[in-house]
């Protein structure tokens, strides 16, 4: 590969990592919140690790990924799982929970939710490397610094601020809507509106977070 093509397709892969990570940080971040700090870290990294390596593989098929059907609808219902079961679990200490099976339970979420939200980041490098072997490793291998140091940071910011939890499960409800309407079954069956996308993200945004508050907030009291 010439020289200017591998530096012009390093430049291009880092920034498709800076501009994608976020989401896959915030559904990390809230998977692996209600584990003590040690097992978080380790949640994170071999979550978004062997999601990963699931993601070079995939790369190679990239152009048939986006033609799945039910891959974003499923991905997207998990993602909007995930932001529910964290609001279930924002009354609870986050080192009360930190049984191995919880952490082995963290790990898989992390994996599956980021593996069916990277179907952007896959294409994206996939076209960036022109299907060099060599860039699409890097690109991928690149992510994963990316994303722990965010998730981390993430999951910190909401044990010192609470209101973040319910910010962050409503931007995953819009980040779920999104997923499930543009969908290619959905697509094809439905043809959603460009209107009823942001309709549909912005609700499934205000419920999480108004109703995420209404939920914790009574299930404190009850303590």
């Amino acid at each position: 590969m010439p020289l200017g093509h591998l530096v012009y397709g390093v430049f291009s892969i880092v920034f498709i990592d800076l501009l994608l990570a976020g989401d896959n940080a915030l559904v990390i971040a809230m998977a692996v919140r209600s584990l003590a700090p040690r097992e978080r870290r380790i949640g994170t990294i071999c979550g978004a690790a062997g999601a990963v390596v699931l993601r070079v593989g995939l790369t190679f098929i990239a152009a048939k990924l986006l033609d799945l059907p039910f891959l974003k609808l499923v991905g997207g219902a998990f993602v909007l799982w995930i932001a529910v079961k964290v609001l279930f679990d924002a009354s609870d200490a986050p080192d009360a929970v930190a049984a191995p099976k919880r952490l082995a339970q963290a790990i898989w979420y992390v994996m599956f939710a980021d593996l069916t939200m990277s179907v952007d980041n896959i294409i994206a490098i996939a076209g960036t490397s022109n299907g060099h072997i060599e860039l699409i490793v890097f690109g991928l291998a690149l992510s994963i610094p990316f994303v722990v140091l965010s998730a981390n940071l993430l999951a910190n910011l909401m044990d010192r601020y609470p209101f973040t939890i319910y910010l962050g499960a409503g931007i995953l409800g819009r980040v779920a809507g999104n997923m499930i309407l543009t969908d290619s079954f959905v697509t094809r069956k439905w043809r959603p509106s460009t209107t009823l996308e942001y309709v549909v993200e912005g609700v499934l945004f205000l419920l999480l977070m108004v109703g995420g508050k209404i939920l914790c907030d009574r299930r404190k009291c009850r303590r």
